[in-house]
Formats: C-alpha cells, sequence, structure tokens
C-alpha cells in the first residue's frame, strides 16, 4: 500500500481516539470545540470513520508478516 496514504490515515486515526479519549475523561470534544458543530466537523468524524475501517487493512499486513518464514 501507499506509504503516505498509511501514516495520514494513522495520524487521523490517532486524532480520533485522543478526541474519544478526552470526551470519554473529561466530557470535552476538541473537534466541536475548534470547529463546531456544523458540517466541517460532520467531515472530520467521517475522516475518522473512514480511516478507522481504512487501519483494518494494518491486520493484513500483520497477519502476513506473521506467517512468513524466517529470512535470517
Amino acid at each position: 500500500m501507499n506509504k503516505t496514504l498509511d501514516v495520514t490515515a494513522l495520524t487521523i486515526g490517532i486524532i480520533g481516539a485522543v478526541n474519544w479519549g478526552l470526551i470519554g475523561f473529561f466530557n470535552f470534544n476538541l473537534v466541536q470545540f475548534l470547529l463546531g458543530s456544523g458540517g466541517a466537523a460532520r467531515i472530520i468524524y467521517a475522516l475518522v470513520g473512514l480511516c478507522g475501517l481504512y487501519l483494518f487493512t494494518f491486520y493484513l499486513k500483520t497477519g502476513n508478516c506473521l506467517t512468513e518464514p524466517n529470512s535470517r
């Protein structure tokens, strides 16, 4: 896969996870604080969701490297 896409998806996923952590621990929604509750926030939430789905492909990568024979 494309390394730039992987890093971007992982970064957005981490941002989403931090936001959910803030909501859970402090009842503070950083995205809504920065962008309001309008369309821009919905776009961010949608991007985080899409990146989360894309990050499932990392399991395939991990599974492939775990089943490959040792090349040493």
